[in-house]
């Protein structure tokens, strides 16, 4: 190896000089609202479960603060973030199909998927609230 000419390595770019693109952060996200459905319904689940079998007055409690406005928050909340992951598991298919890999297709697909979540939220609370109240 010696007398081969070497080329300088590239330097990988460090964070605070790394710009976030908005198809990376839709790719976390994806990551993390998967974790969060997981976990966060485990928790739901377990808190029911252990109130419905402790008795009538843990389960109150339970309902209160499910169909409180804590809960409607969270209830919010897990419905974003169960359409983000579904909108964004749309995009991880078509980027699958070798489709909308080029840099703009794929941050168009980003946006799209986060305004797709947010709006698809947006109607089904809606529809909730004009159907069945708060």
């Amino acid at each position: 190896m010696a007398g081969r000419p070497t080329a300088p390595r590239p330097l990988s770019p460090h964070m605070t000089i790394w710009k976030w693109q908005v198809h990376a952060i839709v790719s976390i996200l994806h990551r993390i609202t998967g974790n969060a459905m997981a976990l966060g319904a485990v928790v739901l689940f377990l808190w029911w479960l252990i109130a419905a079998a402790t008795g009538p007055e843990a389960y109150r409690i339970f309902m209160a603060v499910a169909t409180g406005w804590f809960g409607i928050l969270v209830a919010i909340g897990f419905s974003w973030v169960f359409f983000q992951h579904l909108c964004s598991g749309i995009r991880h298919l078509v980027m699958d199909t070798g489709q909308g890999l080029e840099i703009t297709a794929s941050k168009t697909l980003a946006r799209g998927t986060i305004v797709a979540a947010i709006a698809l939220t947006v109607i089904l609370w809606v529809g909730i609230y004009l159907y069945k109240g708060f």
